[in-house]
């Protein structure tokens, strides 16, 4: 078994958020109404795509009708409506839609994963919470060796990875990097670390975060992965 299938079995099973655990086994036991045929999945959910990416998007957490509710990482809601067309016309996705894990779905050069692995409430983890899953991400991101370009998608995501950075010694402050969309920067670790705003509803409804602004990111970060 592969490191990162026994760090995935190990997320899947995590119990370590009381409040967290609580929540999404209550979503998944009520269900929305246009969900009630489903079985959601209810559990942590586990990064997704490439081993071998140099691309690396760094979420927020499960959408509580989306990933909560099929298993795999902006799949189901509308933020992954809005991120895998993108994706898929930048080379990153084999296809536009991502409906449920058994749908094809499969990911180059690229690698998704989250701050946070349970769906919070209001899509607001506790600093707590945040720090009791920093254990799985710094596991993910010392396997995944080619990992060149992380793209945070919102501040709780950028400010996860400063966060990573600090844990292993190599940054003391995090005041000389400011989130702000299609910031990037060169960090300690030699990795580059781009900002994006989150392709939430929130944002793309208001049009903070346009279609065009989001493909824009990933021929962005694909330049990167290739300097």
């Amino acid at each position: 078994m592969s490191w990162l299938s026994i760090l995935n079995k190990e997320v899947i099973a995590c119990t370590r958020c009381p409040r967290l655990v609580e929540y999404r086994r209550e979503v998944a036991r009520v269900k929305r109404r246009a969900y009630l045929h489903w079985e959601y999945w209810g559990k942590p959910v586990p990064g997704f795509g490439d081993a071998k990416a140099r691309v690396l998007i760094l979420g927020l957490a499960p959408g509580a009708h989306g990933s909560n509710r099929t298993g795999r990482p902006f799949t189901g809601d509308s933020s992954g409506n809005f991120m895998y067309p993108v994706l898929h016309e930048t080379g990153f996705a084999s296809q536009p839609t991502a409906t449920d894990r058994n749908d094809g779905l499969r990911l180059k050069d690229l690698y998704i994963t989250a701050a946070v692995r349970c769906a919070p409430p209001d899509n607001k983890p506790l600093p707590q919470e945040l720090l009791n899953c920093s254990e799985y991400l710094d596991r993910e991101l010392a396997g995944l060796k080619d990992v060149r370009v992380i793209v945070a998608l919102g501040k709780i995501g950028f400010d996860a990875y400063l966060n990573h950075l600090k844990r292993r010694g190599l940054l003391a402050r995090r005041a000389a990097y400011v989130f702000k969309h299609g910031v990037s920067y060169r960090m300690p670790d030699r990795k580059i670390l781009l900002a994006s705003y989150h392709p939430s509803n929130q944002n793309t409804q208001t049009g903070k975060l346009t279609r065009t602004m989001f493909v824009e990111i990933f021929k962005q970060a694909a330049r990167l992965a290739d300097e």
